[in-house]
């Protein structure tokens, strides 16, 4: 694999120290949780993207989303100019998604586990790249067809400051930084929370290159 994507996988790992901070009433910061993970993790993520590589999907707007995407799984998101939706075959390729790795799957679950969501069972897993100056912008998950089951998120390469708000677009927002290894898992009566990301500040990972790139599992069929 050449290019950007290349630059997944050196060697050395940033350490986060462990821990759980509650952000809402049923959501948390999962603090190194995905670092165990990493070694079994990466080499998988290169199989899917392998696959279906990023791209950049446009609005039904216009804009051209400032996130490189791809995704894993039974569904996967996309996005054109008559709109936002999960399909079963990838648009770039006309073949199915590529499948959600067992090893993407089990840290989506323990995870989501360990902040009292139990039989969480994702069908999809969206792969955004953000690289420096990429963004993303308030928004709600309301693509998938129900909302009991949580979202987790995993943030892997450059730090993020994660935007969590309330549940209308004018709340307050909180701005929790991110860093490699760490997951963000809502779920319950914080289900349908705005949230976002901040512009990615320059820098490079010395384990995943000059990006972030992030995991987010959800149930969405």
């Amino acid at each position: 694999m050449s290019g950007p994507t290349a630059e997944l996988f050196a060697d050395d790992a940033l350490q986060q120290p462990a821990g759980r901070e509650q952000i809402g009433e049923q959501s948390y910061v999962l603090r190194g949780y995905a670092l165990p993970w990493i070694e079994r993790l990466l080499p998988e993520l290169r199989r899917v993207l392998a696959q279906s590589p990023f791209r950049q999907m446009v609005t039904p707007g216009g804009f051209i989303m400032s996130a490189a995407l791809s995704s894993c799984g039974e569904l996967g998101w996309t996005t054109d100019r008559t709109g936002y939706r999960y399909t079963t075959i990838d648009p770039n390729s006309q073949q199915p998604w590529p499948a959600l790795p067992e090893a993407l799957h089990q840290l989506a679950v323990m995870a989501a586990e360990e902040a009292g969501f139990n039989d969480f069972e994702p069908d999809a897993c969206l792969i955004n790249r953000y690289v420096p100056g990429a963004k993303m912008s308030l928004h709600q998950d309301k693509n998938e067809r129900h909302y009991t089951a949580p979202v987790v998120s995993v943030s892997l390469g450059l730090p993020a400051v994660f935007l969590f708000g309330g549940h209308e677009r004018s709340d307050k927002v909180q701005k929790v930084s991110l860093f490699h290894g760490d997951v963000v898992v809502w779920g319950g009566v914080d289900r349908l929370r705005f949230h976002g990301v901040l512009p990615i500040k320059e820098g490079v990972h010395p384990q995943m290159g000059p990006q972030r790139i992030n995991l987010t599992f959800r149930m969405a069929g």
